[in-house]
């Protein structure tokens, strides 16, 4: 009898540590998810616009020290601030988004320092353009969320490039053909079904 349940307990502890050590995946939380575009405007100021809109997964291996992320933006959802504004950005000089309406980045190489990633490259897909891209993680913290009562991540991750590059380049160099792009993603765990 000892022995068998020395077994069950062994096979337990086994199947937890494996649970422990499988992937995560975190469905992002649009609602607090703030992909944000800054740009110099005549070299007046320095703008920042934002999109309203984004889904997605980051797929986190904290004991492999690997991840991946698929990050889907709503091109359509651009805000400025200033609905017409809103409507010149959708235009076929920038996003186009009658054409293109999505903005995606998709990768499967995260770097770690520990626990903690770093860096993530992959390609980002604007106006049908794709180009490889890395973005430094300048923030990142996982932790029990206090009010979902589910497992949580968040995280801040930035690069830049230039909008000429994914044939936006109206108005350059007027308006500056470098654009900094940062990705501010809160993502809850997917939970098992019941």
């Amino acid at each position: 009898m000892k022995l068998k349940a020395l077994t069950t307990l062994t096979a337990l502890a086994a199947f937890s540590v494996a649970a422990q050590a499988a992937p995560s995946t975190y469905n992002i939380d649009n609602s607090h998810t703030y992909p944000h575009f800054t740009y110099s405007h005549l070299g007046y100021s320095i703008q920042t616009h934002k999109f309203d809109k984004t889904r997605g997964k980051v797929v986190m291996d904290f004991d492999a020290k690997t991840g991946s992320v698929d990050v889907t933006i709503d091109a359509n959802s651009v805000n400025t601030g200033f609905p017409l504004f809103n409507e010149h950005l959708r235009g076929e000089d920038y996003f186009d988004t009658a054409r293109h309406p999505t903005i995606t980045f998709k990768s499967n190489n995260m770097t770690f320092k520990g626990n903690t990633p770093v860096s993530l490259t992959g390609d980002l897909t604007v106006k049908g353009v794709t180009r490889p891209v890395t973005l430094e993680v300048t923030h990142f913290k996982c932790m029990p969320h206090p009010m979902l009562k589910a497992p949580a991540c968040g995280g801040n991750a930035t690069t830049r490039i230039k909008r000429s590059e994914f044939n936006m380049g109206k108005s350059v160099p007027f308006v500056s053909d470098e654009v900094t792009l940062t990705l501010a993603i809160e993502a809850v765990m997917e939970q098992p079904a019941q």
